[in-house]
């Protein structure tokens, strides 16, 4: 089931919700530091997330996939945002530099019918970052947040999917070694906690973050199909 947009928002407007933005944007910004004059999409609840590179991008657009409700930037964050089907995104082909996927992967009414649609308008030579609740993870668990809804995914599972999109998946990280707790003890240790977790335990980390291409050749015959002769003769 898909996470509602108004909770969604709720949560990233707690203390909680702050930490858990706070440190999963540090993994992002790591793994795309600089989009200067590129066009980027976010879809899913992508606000607290696009904020990264909203002043150095060509353009920044926040799509909320139509199951989820409406869903606004958040307040002093200006941008332009929109809600649609997750199969039939309203943009020409090949309109995207960079596309995020946040809370909109694990709660696809289809998962591989959205991912064809982002293979669509993303560019040939464009990125996609997905982050996904982690199977092994407590945070896929725990639904007082939103990435306890919808299906989670163990990294395999992940770049088994993309694949069958067409997307070959080229960069693998992960965060939220924090537990799922509002308990300021805990927020306050955060940082510590994420990197004892990444040392110790990195297969219990709560989300994982993929970084993929689209994978031009596998749409494509490998080589020309021979074509058939035919002959005709005359009837004797």
């Amino acid at each position: 089931m898909a996470p509602d947009a108004q909770a969604t928002a709720d949560f990233y407007t707690s203390a909680w919700g702050a930490v858990t933005a706070r440190l999963l944007r540090e993994r992002l910004f790591a793994q795309w530091p600089n989009l200067k004059g590129q066009s980027v999409l976010g879809i899913g609840h992508t606000g607290p997330y696009l904020r990264l590179w909203r002043e150095q991008a060509l353009s920044c657009i926040a799509l909320t996939p139509a199951q989820m409700g409406a869903a606004r930037w958040p307040a002093g964050a200006p941008g332009l945002s929109c809600s649609a089907e997750e199969d039939a995104l309203p943009f020409p082909d090949l309109s995207f530099d960079r596309i995020l996927l946040v809370h909109g992967l694990e709660a696809a009414e289809s998962a591989r019918r959205m991912l064809r649609e982002v293979w669509r308008v993303l560019k040939d030579d464009g990125r996609l970052l997905v982050v996904a609740p982690n199977r092994t993870g407590m945070w896929a668990y725990w639904e007082s947040t939103p990435f306890g809804h919808g299906h989670p995914y163990s990294v395999r599972q992940l770049d088994q999917l993309l694949a069958s999109a067409l997307f070959r998946a080229e960069r693998h990280d992960a965060a939220l070694w924090v537990p799922p707790t509002r308990l300021r003890l805990i927020l306050r240790a955060a940082p510590l906690i994420e990197d004892t977790g990444r040392r110790l335990v990195p297969a219990l980390a709560g989300v994982t973050i993929t970084e993929a291409v689209k994978d031009v050749y596998a749409a494509m015959p490998l080589q020309a199909v021979a074509r058939r002769r035919l002959v005709l003769a005359e009837a004797g």
